[in-house]
């Protein structure tokens, strides 16, 4: 299938970690069952409704209690840990499960300092629609970038007085402890059989990484809608050959609710907004709404304009609306593989999403 899954498991009102926890795990066995093809795990930090804090702990977890399905990182953020310890992480997994590890890495970490630098412009441009897929105006993350609680929290993701170095370097690195070329020897990790992805938003460095090191790329529809089509087309232009990649090859994320019902599929997918309007405030993603929760949320005007890109660009609805509209998604991008995420207040609710959206792709 050419369908995969991007967990961030999360933490659903009244719910614990742990809950969190045991619904990923059983998430991944359902989703091997239905022919799933990855499931990735995110990296998130000091995020009340998120407990993907330590992505290689818990792909560890989910690749013992499953046997086929691919298990990796969506992503491990290299600003927070040095190239030795990723890959010693996840050679060590490997180990244990060969040729069934993705280590998916990002350069979140290293953007944060960038995007507060970054001056808005005058007139940002307006949302369009390119062959029926909907290209909104992008979000200004240096609001976001600037919060102080976000500096805090990156005192507290490194060492004091810790450099990260230039991104293309530890890519280097990475590869290097993998293919035993390095001065120093990772074990485990040296020789592992783990596929290695690159993770962008963006049109920059991470995509030109991807191209210029040939290897996979993972755009970044779900977060940072706006510079999906910017991101896939840098990375193709970059894209060399490599020993593992004749082809530049892309897998792009989208969020989605299905539902049996469209109306029902809108009432499980509405405390969405609320989720993500707790994010870019800075308050950390909050432990996701029931609806009723969520309907109880007085919306400004602002509220509302701070989280529309990521509503708008949603996919809700029955089986046959949320493929049609997945479909215009890899068509426009030309990517070789989607990356769904779903949240919803109740666990059974979003398996039963991902196997209705499972039974529908392959339909003609």
């Amino acid at each position: 299938m050419t369908l995969s899954i991007l967990d961030l498991a999360p933490i659903s009102s009244g719910k614990s970690a742990a809950d969190a926890l045991r619904n990923s795990i059983d998430l991944a066995r359902r989703a091997e069952a239905a022919g799933y093809r990855r499931y990735w795990l995110a990296e998130h930090h000091f995020a009340p409704g998120v407990a993907s804090s330590a992505p290689a702990v818990l792909i560890a977890l989910i690749a013992a209690a499953t046997s086929t399905i691919r298990v990796g990182s969506g992503a491990v953020q290299l600003g927070h840990q040095t190239p030795l310890s990723v890959v010693e992480q996840f050679g060590l997994i490997d180990a244990l499960h060969p040729g069934r590890i993705d280590l998916g890495i990002g350069r979140s970490g290293q953007r944060r300092a960038e995007l507060a630098a970054a001056t808005p412009p005058a007139e940002p441009p307006q949302a369009r629609t390119v062959d029926g897929l909907l290209i909104p105006p992008p979000f200004d993350f240096s609001r976001l970038a600037k919060h102080p609680h976000l500096a805090h929290y990156a005192t507290l993701l490194q060492q004091p007085g810790a450099q990260t170095p230039d991104f293309a370097g530890q890519i280097d690195d990475v590869l290097a402890f993998l293919a035993g070329t390095h001065e120093a020897h990772a074990v485990p990790g040296e020789g592992a059989d783990v596929e290695v992805w690159i993770l962008g938003s963006s049109g920059g460095q991470s995509a030109q990484v991807a191209g210029e090191h040939g290897l996979p790329f993972a755009a970044n529809y779900h977060v940072s809608p706006s510079s999906v089509l910017e991101a896939v087309e840098a990375y193709r232009e970059a894209f060399k050959p490599s020993d593992d990649l004749a082809e530049p090859y892309v897998i792009v994320s989208a969020d989605a609710v299905v539902a049996e019902t469209e109306a029902k599929a809108r009432e499980l997918a509405s405390p969405y907004a609320l989720w993500v309007r707790s994010i870019r405030t800075g308050a950390g993603a909050m432990p996701f709404p029931s609806p009723a929760e969520a309907a109880a949320h007085e919306w400004s005007r602002e509220d509302v304009e701070l989280v529309k890109d990521r509503v708008d660009t949603q996919f809700t609805g029955t089986p046959s609306q949320v493929v049609q509209r997945l479909r215009t998604l890899r068509r426009v991008t030309g990517a070789d593989e989607l990356l769904v995420t779903t949240i919803t207040h109740d666990h059974d609710d979003r398996v039963r999403s991902y196997e209705l959206l499972a039974e529908a792709w392959d339909r003609p």
